[in-house]
């Protein structure tokens, strides 16, 4: 069985990705939760990948990192990873190598807090222009393949990859056009997302570099986590 190596669930958005995926689609693995910044020396990431970053897929003697890279690497032996049809394939991989090379403003100005509803200072013009673009392709693609999902009837690694994209946008109260908000609330309410947030709200570790920049990105109106110890 695979063992799949995360952090916190409440900030690590890549971890979040082939998690989501592998719950979802039933691919069987063993969780294996590092948090962020543990002292204890024996729970160094550079233990289990060689790029010191989650998250990172263990399938015995084959290591695999990067979550673009895991996704690849489990659809070589699964099927519905990606859609069939060879034209929703060619968008889904697109725009999840977009996705996880781009949309910088979003990810530094809106970082990933599951637990916490943020009132957001004044967007920058970028991160607008990164919250539009993803509105767009969300409209773009549910329109081309009919929905509910990207591609079509089925949940894929394209969603996978706009899970934590949902997470962010449910923080910050984004605004949406009426077909994106549909789509992330129906994101939000898969089994997996579900049982992620409430894993996320009930960890007890608070990590001070994500907690700042928590803080920078405007004013926290609620703080749904249990209490740190």
């Amino acid at each position: 069985m695979y063992d799949l190596y995360i952090a916190n669930k409440n900030y690590s958005s890549w971890s979040l990705r082939p998690w989501v995926l592998m719950r979802t689609l039933s691919i069987p693995f063993n969780e294996r939760l590092v948090p962020f910044n543990d002292p204890d020396p024996k729970n160094s990431f550079m233990h289990f990948t060689p790029s010191g970053k989650v998250p990172c897929l263990v399938d015995g003697d084959v290591t695999v990192w990067d979550s673009l890279a895991i996704v690849e690497y489990l659809a070589e032996r699964h099927d519905g990873v990606w859609a069939e049809d060879a034209k929703a394939r060619a968008w889904s991989r697109s725009a999840a190598a977009e996705m996880h090379s781009g949309f910088q403003s979003l990810r530094n100005l809106h970082p990933m807090s599951v637990g916490l509803r943020i009132r957001p200072v004044p967007a920058s013009d970028a991160l607008r222009k990164d919250i539009a673009r993803i509105d767009t392709l969300w409209q773009q693609v549910l329109d081309t393949f009919g929905g509910p999902f990207l591609t079509g009837v089925n949940f894929t690694a394209f969603d996978a990859f706009f899970c934590p994209v949902a997470f962010r946008f449910q923080t910050y109260g984004t605004a949406l056009s009426p077909a994106a908000e549909a789509y992330k609330t129906r994101l939000l309410g898969l089994p997996a997302m579900r049982e992620w947030e409430q894993a996320a709200v009930s960890e007890p570790w608070r990590d001070p570099e994500h907690e700042e920049e928590a803080r920078a990105s405007g004013e926290i109106i609620e703080d749904r986590r249990s209490n740190a110890v």
